[in-house]
This record gives structure tokens, C-alpha cells and sequence, in this order.
């Protein structure tokens, strides 16, 4: 699979087909996308293409029709895989990468919308613009928890700084937001970008020896010997049974 990365026009040909996803399925954007892929490669495993693709066309785990059209499904898969390959070159090699977060031209960042959730639109300026692509890492926590889980005070502080960005919904919540606030102020979006980037490369670090290990296979039970009575119980040797292959 290529790790060439997405060009602007495939960025936004991507959002395009995430958007054609069919009713009532909700897929993630583009944005929510980038942070989902980031998600699943700080994972402490392995998780394979064809288990993460089906969490992107649907937030709540709803699954594709089986009559899906079949080259939307192959173009989709094509540059989110690219996305997905390139992302993980990036941090192996630079520690560093773009994220996927849009207005980053405009002016301002985005205002409250009409009838959006109060806990949303009492977020920073810069924390609602970060938003979706946080949103979509904490996908990835919901779908694969074993990072989440993870005994690491490191771990945790990362993620503290990243969640930093969504709404806060319990007192803990509110006073971890107040501490980092306090103690790590975000001066600007470029900063708090910045930011973002080396929580994901630090979570990177911090899992890769987990997620690269090899488990020793130990075999339970003595070894069987060619002429040793098969243990299947058929009477027969191991050589001349389940030894013959």
C-alpha cells in the first residue's frame, strides 16, 4: 500500500464521499476522520485495515448495506488507507504531522450555531475548532479501550491534554480543564495545534513497545514424538496420523 499522502483535492474528495454515506448512517468527516486514524495508530496493538474501516461510515457502529455501491466502497477505502499509511510514516519517522482540521484560514474560528449544545458552544474559540478532530481520536479510545486502560500517568496526561478540547461534563472534568487552563495555557490555534501533534507522537512512543511486541508461543503439554501414540486417541503413531502432514 502507497504512504504517499493525500493531496487537498483528495482531502476534500474524501469528505465528499463520507458525506454520501448512505442514510441513517453518520460517517465521520474529514476532520473526525484524521483523529480516528491517529486513534487507532497510538493503540498498545495492532489493529488491522479491516477492522477499524467500518467504525468511520458510522459513530454508532451502525454497519454498510450489503448493495453498498461498490466503487464509492473502493475509492474510500483507497485514500483512507493512504491517509491512514501516510500518518503512521509521519510519526514513525518525523514524529510530526499535519492534522486534518479545518477553518484554519479563516479569520476567526467558527461562532456557536443556532441551537448547538450549551456544553459545545461554552468551549474556547480554539477548542471548538479542534473539536472534530479530537472527537474523532476519542472515537477510536470508544472502539479500541485498551489505551484508555493503560496504567500510564503518562498515557493519561496525554490524553488529558487532547480531551482538553471536548466538553466537559462532570466536576473532575471541569477542574482537569481549569488545571491545564492554569498551568498550560494555549496562546493561540498554532499553538494549541502544536500542542496536539506531540500529545498523539508522545501516545506513539508510549505504546510502541507494547504495540511491537511479540508474544512466545509455549507449548502446553510435553512434546509428541513421531512414534509416539497420536493424542488424538486414533491408535495410530503421531508420524503415521496428525504427524503425516
Amino acid at each position: 500500500m502507497s504512504t504517499t499522502d493525500l493531496t487537498d483535492a483528495e482531502f476534500a474528495e474524501l469528505d465528499e464521499l463520507l458525506a454520501a454515506t448512505p442514510e441513517p448512517l453518520q460517517a465521520l468527516d474529514a476532520s473526525m476522520l484524521d483523529g480516528y486514524l491517529c486513534g487507532v495508530i497510538v493503540q498498545p496493538r495492532l489493529i488491522s485495515f479491516e477492522e477499524w474501516l467500518p467504525n468511520i461510515f458510522d459513530y454508532d457502529g451502525g454497519l454498510l448495506p450489503d448493495d453498498v455501491d461498490s466503487e464509492w466502497l473502493a475509492r474510500v477505502r483507497e485514500l483512507v488507507e493512504r491517509r491512514h499509511a501516510a500518518l503512521n510514516r509521519q510519526l514513525v519517522e518525523d514524529g510530526w504531522f499535519d492534522p486534518v482540521v479545518l477553518d484554519l484560514d479563516e479569520d476567526e474560528p467558527p461562532a456557536p450555531e443556532e441551537g448547538e449544545d450549551e456544553q459545545v458552544a461554552a468551549l474556547s474559540p480554539i477548542s471548538r475548532t479542534l473539536l472534530p478532530w479530537v472527537a474523532g481520536f476519542q472515537h477510536a479510545q470508544l472502539c479500541f479501550p485498551a489505551l484508555s486502560e493503560m496504567a500510564d500517568d503518562a498515557v493519561m496526561a496525554a490524553l488529558a491534554r487532547l480531551y482538553r478540547h471536548l466538553p466537559a461534563e462532570t466536576d473532575e472534568e471541569k477542574e482537569i480543564v481549569a488545571t491545564l487552563d492554569r498551568e498550560h495555557p494555549l496562546k493561540d490555534l498554532d499553538d494549541a495545534i502544536e500542542e496536539l501533534v506531540v500529545c498523539v507522537a508522545d501516545l506513539a512512543d508510549l505504546t510502541e513497545a507494547e504495540r511491537y511486541r511479540v508474544d512466545t508461543l509455549r507449548r502446553e503439554g510435553p512434546k509428541v514424538g513421531r512414534n509416539d501414540p497420536c493424542p488424538c486417541g486414533s491408535g495410530r503413531k503421531y508420524k503415521q496420523c496428525h504427524g503425516s502432514n
